[in-house]
């Protein structure tokens, strides 16, 4: 939720002109996917890429204000937690060798903020949740100064009515691993946990005409997403799911209370519960479902601008969006004064490097495209509730739990991968125009990672194990870890060629 919010209080009155506003903004929406032309340029895509700060002890360094300052540059922007700030790199399309080059621009955006995070006493960390951060870190103090965030954390509290719980049992049915899983339960009295949280966001450009097929297609790959790129274990010191920023991060934005979650209330971190034919579909159910969180109404008419030929903005449309965190969202948007829609894919964690990245990324849009492009589209083939299983199963355990995939049944997801997904990942890149030196370079990262049963939240796990092994106590093991995750991480050797401490 990146818009600027210059008020704290809201009046009733407030929140009844605003969900008419947005039902207004709906309505200008629909006229527009009727009528009116949207952006059909080549396949626009775009990452933004959440990162944590250090300092010299590895623990989280509330530094975020004056590294950016330091750094001076629009890319980077601030976000939640005092110790994050976020990457947004420019729009580039898709074709090409694009993200041969994304790689170094990465890697030298990367390089900048680090050393002018060395010059402020700190150090960049790109991994999917801190694991050094303490309770103490947690607390309102530690977010961000910008009014939004306090707003935020103020509407999502005063809806809740009570502390933020979490409750999360770490499993490992497979044993495979050393390191016994835990359980995690506190309460929190502000919205800092949802701040551990930090993500790579990719976007991709669609005609409206083909978001519907493009989001189905995401939900039907969100889990293998997760099984292949979990980077997130362990969270407060305890050894959780593959990708703990999955139940943390929809426990920290949950404001229902335990009766309205019996009553089936939806949430505002959420899956979704069917398949879609529109962009319409989600934008509908947002109005429909969800309660406005920050009221703030703009003084335009969205049909007076169609009226007049001009684009209109819909500016609570977005804002209302902006605050229902769906794991694939969906985006409208205005570039160069021609409107267009976007798929946002939130499933990924941050790291462990950029190569590592990159091939998550171009893994997921060749996917997606592959799947789009199928004769029989494969959600005709599944349920929704199928689907939302292999989310929630490789969120828990990674490369360890058995995802559902029609033709294949019940299949381990590494394996899913090599024996079919990756060449539907390279058909689908290929019809994209990616040039084949580029999809041989990223996809072999995740055939390796598959081959080697190697992601970055095995890798810290195992480490963590090892350094525990040789007497280490589980802070110590955290930060042991964390040192040698920083360095190679610097170095963007991809995860699976890591070594584990000796």
């Amino acid at each position: 939720m990146g818009q600027d919010v210059d008020r704290r209080t809201f009046s009733r009155r407030d929140r009844q002109q605003y969900r008419a506003k947005v039902q207004s903004c709906l309505e200008a929406l629909t006229e527009m996917l009727r009528s009116h032309p949207f952006a059909r340029d080549e396949p626009m895509t775009g990452i933004e890429v959440e990162l944590n700060l250090v300092d010299d002890a590895l623990a989280p360094s509330l530094s975020g204000k004056a590294v950016l300052e330091a750094i001076g540059a629009s890319e980077f922007q601030s976000e939640l937690g005092r110790w994050n700030m976020e990457l947004n790199l420019p729009p580039r399309p898709l074709p090409g060798d694009q993200w041969r080059h994304l790689e170094h621009q990465l890697l030298d955006e990367l390089a900048v903020a680090g050393a002018k995070a060395r010059d402020c006493g700190s150090r960049l960390a790109v991994i999917g949740i801190l694991p050094t951060l303490r309770r103490a870190d947690l607390v309102l103090d530690s977010l961000s100064p910008d009014e939004r965030y306090r707003v935020l954390n103020e509407q999502m509290l005063g809806q809740r009515g009570e502390p933020i719980r979490l409750d999360i049992t770490g499993d490992d049915p497979s044993g495979r691993h050393d390191l016994a899983p835990d359980r995690l339960s506190a309460d929190f009295d502000s919205i800092a946990p949802e701040a551990a949280c930090t993500s790579m966001q990719l976007h991709l450009q669609v005609h409206p005409d083909e978001f519907g097929g493009y989001w189905n297609a995401a939900q039907c790959i969100a889990g293998v997403q997760l099984a292949v790129g979990a980077n997130s274990p362990f969270l407060l010191g305890a050894r959780l799911w593959a990708e703990t920023r999955i139940p943390l991060f929809e426990q920290s934005c949950d404001v229902r209370t335990p009766e309205l979650r019996n009553q089936g209330v939806r949430p505002r971190v959420w899956f979704g519960e069917r398949w879609i034919t529109s962009i319409l579909d989600l934008f509908e159910e947002n109005s429909r479902y969800f309660p406005a969180l920050m009221p703030v109404t703009e003084d335009t008419d969205p049909h007076a601008d169609l009226s007049a030929g001009r684009v209109p903005d819909l500016d609570e449309l977005k804002l209302h969006n902006g605050t229902i965190w769906r794991w694939n969202r969906p985006v409208y948007d205005i570039a160069n004064g021609e409107p267009h829609v976007r798929l946002e894919n939130r499933v990924l964690p941050a790291g462990p490097t950029a190569v590592d990245m990159v091939a998550n990324a171009l893994f997921f849009y060749g996917l997606l495209r592959a799947l789009t492009d199928a004769e029989r589209p494969l959600w005709s083939t599944m349920s929704f509730e199928a689907v939302e299983e292999n989310f929630t199963t490789a969120a828990r355990h990674g490369l360890e739990g058995p995802l559902y995939w029609p033709g294949s049944g019940w299949i381990r997801p590494d394996e899913l991968v090599l024996r079919k997904l990756l060449p539907q990942a390279a058909e689908g890149l290929a019809r994209f125009g990616v040039t084949a030196p580029v999809i041989d370079r990223y996809l072999s990262v995740i055939e390796q990672r598959c081959a080697l049963r190697r992601t970055g939240a095995s890798w810290q796990v195992d480490a963590v194990a090892a350094l525990e092994a040789r007497g280490a106590d589980r802070q110590r093991a955290l930060r042991g870890m964390l040192d040698r995750y920083l360095e190679s991480s610097e170095a963007n050797a991809p995860v699976h060629t890591w070594a584990l401490p000796g």
